[in-house]
């Protein structure tokens, strides 16, 4: 799919790049990297729920959520460095992706010295005064807690050469490593079985040594790649460390408020519940990030050119690439959410043998919130072009920390838990519409056009493969053969939809195109 979108581009263009056949190239090793993560992460997950047990996954779950609390960090320059070094990038300008490069590596280090601090403090504390632990998994607890530090600071040294591959739109390394990274958590899988020690502590370690190996991996590939990456020459713009801190200092809110909505909820639930509500909630976010990883990653491509296509002047072209990419990006997950949707209850028996109470819910609710999200994936990339983030992140942020709160009064008050995943809900519906407004000031989006091209078709398709999938689901007596027969169904309805309905004459002909194409290299 973008493949063909960024086709579409260039016919815009009137030109054929040879870009395009490793675009081409790259989006088939992205979308194979999608499945693996999927297939191989469920397993993950069903297997060390098992292995660890429901309390030390509910602990494991909080613990690594109040590290994931700093995320933000790591995230904030994630887009900063993607944004910056795309933007070089489509300047042609190489002494400002030298620059870019020294500067950013300053930062990281800045911000891996504050993570160290504030998580052996006030994280240490909070695990130590204000978790609900049991007494006896409490050591085992402080042990993962390390250790998670440890692989948020691998990760936020592989974080900055991360981003320059996908700046150079290099996916195909970008999978390579990906897929070396899930084969690595499969065999912590098997090792965490077979290994006599602490479960819990042994997994912590375990991921540790992923992350550091990914880390290194991905230093080595750029330093031998790209010349802009290098640490014997140091260069330096005042210029470009204010611009890059005030980009960051922005988007360092909203990655916080973004942090607080997810990670703070978790904390939230172990307060006012227990450690099996909380692996329940966990189950719904993994099968949540698991789908939403295959929008996240077709977004991942496009950010490097939407942001070129505006370094460059190209509106037209970038526009095209925001609505095409909004609905691509929600049809890829509709496909996969239908039938998870509508079979929760079996598929979570089948993967987990007993899952958490509440997990089936949850993980409904959890679905309809990342489609919601996904609409709008392309839109948050657009946003961070002109680099003018104070509006968008502030008006963003006070709806994400608003979250949090509305969460607090209504547990507070006596509320069931699945509350937290209905106020999620509706905030993204307003969220979505915020983007919208916000975008349209920013790089003047046809917010009508957007409705018309993306909305409307994506609601019909719903409509279209909803009611029949419905029906079929009512219809069909439970068995596995039958559930198997409306999981096929669904898919099938979604496709065809997304065919005749999701798309115009001439993105079904590139479609067709595209698939003969395919079956011709294969002959």
């Amino acid at each position: 799919m973008r493949d063909i979108l960024l086709n579409d581009i260039e016919e815009q263009r009137a030109t054929i790049s040879q870009n395009n056949k490793r675009i081409a190239k790259n989006t088939l090793m992205l979308y194979f990297r999608q499945i693996l993560i999927l297939f191989v992460g469920l397993y993950t997950v069903r297997v060390v729920l098992n292995t660890l047990g429901v309390v030390d996954y509910g602990i494991y779950s909080v613990i690594g959520g109040i590290v994931t609390f700093f995320s933000f960090l790591r995230g904030t320059m994630a887009s900063a460095t993607q944004r910056f070094f795309s933007f070089a990038l489509g300047e042609n300008n190489q002494e400002r992706l030298k620059k870019t490069f020294s500067v950013n590596l300053i930062i990281y280090i800045v911000i891996a010295v504050i993570a160290v601090i504030l998580l052996e403090t006030i994280g240490l504390w909070f695990v130590k005064n204000k978790l609900n632990v049991p007494a006896e998994r409490f050591e085992a607890a402080l042990w993962i807690f390390h250790f998670s530090i440890l692989t948020f600071l691998a990760t936020i040294f592989s974080t900055p050469f991360m981003a320059i591959i996908i700046a150079h739109e290099d996916m195909q390394i970008y999978a390579y490593v990906s897929i070396v990274e899930v084969f690595l958590k499969l065999a912590v899988v098997f090792l965490l079985v077979q290994l006599p020690f602490d479960k819990l502590e042994v997994y912590g370690v375990l991921l540790f040594g992923v992350s550091i190996i990914i880390a290194t991996i991905y230093a080595i590939v750029c330093l031998r790649k790209y010349k802009e990456c290098q640490f014997h020459h140091f260069y330096w713009d005042r210029l470009l460390f204010i611009e890059t801190i005030g980009f960051t200092g922005w988007t360092l809110f909203g990655q916080v408020t973004s942090v607080t909505r997810n990670q703070a909820v978790t904390i939230l639930l172990n307060q006012v519940f227990n450690p099996v509500v909380v692996a329940a909630r966990a189950v719904a976010v993994n099968v949540s990030n698991y789908v939403n990883v295959f929008a996240n990653n077709f977004n991942t491509g496009l950010y490097p050119p939407i942001i070129k296509e505006y370094a460059s002047g190209n509106k037209k072209n970038m526009f095209a690439l925001i609505f095409n990419g909004s609905k691509i990006a929600f049809f890829l997950m509709w496909v996969f959410a239908l039938p998870l949707f509508l079979k929760m209850d079996l598929i979570l028996q089948l993967w987990l043998k007993n899952p958490p109470l509440q997990a089936v819910l949850f993980t409904r609710l959890g679905l309809i919130e990342v489609l919601i999200n996904s609409v709008s994936l392309p839109i948050t990339t657009a946003a961070r072009a002109p680099g003018k983030m104070k509006t968008y992140e502030l008006s963003l942020g006070t709806i994400q920390i608003a979250i949090f709160f509305v969460d607090w009064a209504i547990l507070s008050a006596g509320g069931a838990a699945y509350n937290v995943f209905i106020v999620a809900i509706v905030a993204n519906l307003v969220m979505f519409i915020v983007r919208l407004l916000i975008v349209n000031k920013l790089i003047n989006l046809p917010i009508n056009e957007f409705f018309l091209k993306v909305i409307s078709p994506v609601f019909i398709v719903v409509i279209a493969s909803l009611v029949p999938s419905l029906v079929i689901n009512q219809i069909l007596p439970e068995s596995l053969l039958f559930a198997f027969l409306t999981v096929f169904a669904s898919v099938f309805f979604s496709i065809i939809s997304m065919y005749f309905i999701g798309f115009d004459k001439i993105w079904r002909k590139k479609i067709v195109d595209m698939v003969k194409r395919k079956f011709s290299h294969k002959r």
